[in-house]
């Protein structure tokens, strides 16, 4: 008999189902007891193989599990380690998953955190390292690929440490860079000065120094500070030396300018060099001033004037004699002339002597000239002033024996008042010469040398100039004596014999030679007594003419001398 196949769902299909459809289709087959249980036993096997997979897989998945637990709790703990961080966290009692599902978030927080933690030391650590290289002048790539992160401890303590180390270097390179950016300034400056190539020279200590296109672009290495600051030192010393040199030329430019008197405007040419003769080395910034060109040029032109100051030197040497002669002149000194200009003329042509060292004797001449022409200068005033006392006191001479004195002719009054000023300045003559003689002395005495005036010794024409005025002083008193005494006697002869009638003279003209027309004979002047003395004595002398003495000699009376008498 046919059994039907259950129509039971696959889905809802029970081991005990399929083993009653199994023994329904044996039946029906007619198998053997003996198949039947070796088919039973196989498919009973058959299933504990499959169950024995099955727990092995969820065994092993389990222990997955466990492992994962595990793994994440232990990279909980070293993340959270590296940190720097607590590890405070709990994943409570529960399934496996659940503990998962507790740690996950966790885990991945942490993850994050490690993450953003090492790019920030990453950062730091690139930074160090590109600052560190440059100052070592090892050179920078660009970007720093491994900075050498050991990701065992990221605490924000190690963190801050290399931020702190980062920052020091930092402004290690902010001082280099200031001290680069100083030194390039100075090398640039002293190259304008001194017309040098200033790329070129740059360049040759470090090719970065030339790219203006970034600052952090420079080196900064302590090769380049190094080498920078011996080119600047040398550059430095390079311009002392440019201008020591300079300076020494301009000074030469002017000496041979004053030696040869060349022109104002050619000297004009070379203002830049003399300009900086007085000037130190840090004020001296003139573009172009100290270049090779100008040293060149300045030394030509010295050389120029050196050739022209020996054609023109036998010419300056003379004009520095006529000058030393002029001094001499000046002040009354004794110069040979002739004999001064025979020598010099001598050592020129010889040769045996330098010529600048010539100009410069004779300079050193002229100046002591000047200094003893100074020294002569008081006495000297005071011989001037002697000799116009006594021109003057010559002149008064002259003019109390000119009988027309009073006459109103023109310019009488002035001759008056010049005459009553000799007088008082003739008064003043021997202390004059009393002055003037102690001041000789004593100029005497400081040099050690006797001063002469004219080529002879001042205090012997002082002595002589005393001497002929006593005796001059002397032949007027005598005068005055012998006319007092001759008109004594002519009033004499008057009172014996009687006055004589005078002879008629011309209409207009007046009996005294010397009466002013006008003017009352008493008129109050210091030469009024004089003029009416004068008129009398001619007067008497008209009447008593036949009975003057062999002796007598006609002599103007001086009042004013004897008065001071």
């Amino acid at each position: 008999m046919t059994t039907k196949p259950s129509s039971v769902s696959p889905s809802r299909t029970t081991c005990a189902s399929l083993l009653r459809e199994l023994q329904i289709i044996w039946d029906e087959i007619g198998e053997s007891d003996d198949q039947r249980d070796k088919m039973l036993l196989q498919l009973e096997q058959e299933c504990l193989d499959i169950y024995r997979r099955k727990v092995e897989m969820t065994r092993k998945h389990s222990a997955e599990l466990h492992q994962y637990l595990a793994d994440s709790k232990a990279q909980i703990k070293a993340i959270a380690l590296a940190l720097g961080e607590v590890d405070s966290f709990s994943c409570g009692r529960g399934t496996l998953k659940d503990q998962l599902s507790t740690l996950k978030p966790v885990l991945d927080e942490l993850i994050l955190k490690k993450e953003k933690r090492v790019k920030e030391f990453s950062a730091v650590l690139s930074q160090i390292a590109t600052i560190s290289a440059e100052i070592a002048g090892a050179g920078v790539s660009g970007n720093v690929d491994d900075p050498g992160l050991d990701e065992r401890d990221l605490s924000v303590k190690r963190l801050r440490d290399l931020q702190s180390q980062l920052e020091e270097l930092q402004r290690e390179k902010v001082l280099r860079l200031e001290r680069v950016s100083a030194n390039v300034n100075i090398i640039h400056e002293l190259s304008v000065v001194m017309s040098i190539d200033f790329c070129k020279t740059i360049n040759k200590v470090h090719p970065s120094l030339t790219d203006h296109s970034s600052a952090q672009s420079k080196s900064i290495s302590n090769d380049t500070l190094a080498r920078l600051t011996t080119l600047t030192d040398s550059l430095k010393q390079e311009k002392q030396q440019r201008l020591q040199k300079l300076k020494y030329l301009g000074s030469k430019l002017i000496e041979l300018w004053n030696l040869i008197e060349t022109p104002i405007d050619e000297q004009k040419r070379f203002d830049h060099v003399t300009s900086i003769i007085s000037s130190s080395v840090d004020e001296v910034s003139r573009q172009g001033c100290l270049s090779l060109d100008v040293i060149e040029q300045t030394e030509v032109e010295v050389e120029r004037l050196n050739v022209l100051k020996a054609s023109k030197m036998k010419e300056l040497v003379f004009k520095r004699q006529s000058e030393l002669e002029e001094i001499y002149r000046g002040v009354h000194m004794d110069v040979d002339s002739d004999s001064a200009r025979e020598i010099l003329s001598s050592l020129i042509d010889s040769g045996s002597v330098s010529l600048s060292d010539l100009l410069s004797s004779m300079d050193d001449q002229i100046l002591r000239a000047k200094e003893q022409a100074l020294s002569r200068k008081d006495i000297l005033d005071k011989v001037e002033k002697c000799k116009f006392a006594s021109e003057e006191e010559k002149w008064l001479d002259e003019y109390e024996k000119d009988e027309n004195r009073y006459s109103a002719g023109r310019g009488a009054h002035k001759n008056l008042k010049r005459a009553e000023k000799a007088r008082i300045l003739a008064g003043k003559i021997p202390s004059i010469i009393e002055n003037l003689t102690a001041k000789v002395k004593a100029w005497e005495i400081e040099k050690g040398i006797p001063f002469l005036y004219d080529k002879v010794p001042l205090l012997h024409t002082l002595e002589e100039y005393t001497a002929q005025r006593q005796e001059r002083e002397e032949e007027k008193r005598k005068s005055r004596e012998q006319k007092r005494l001759q008109e004594q006697h002519n009033a004499e002869q008057e009172a014996i014999f009687g006055s004589r009638p005078s002879t008629k003279k011309p209409l207009g003209q007046s009996t005294s030679g010397n009466t002013m027309v006008g003017t009352p004979i008493n008129r109050r002047t210091p030469l009024g007594r004089h003029g009416v003395s004068a008129g009398k004595e001619r007067k008497e002398s008209g009447r008593a003419h036949n009975v003057t003495p062999i002796n007598y000699v006609a002599l103007p009376k001086d009042d004013s001398v004897s008065r001071r008498n």
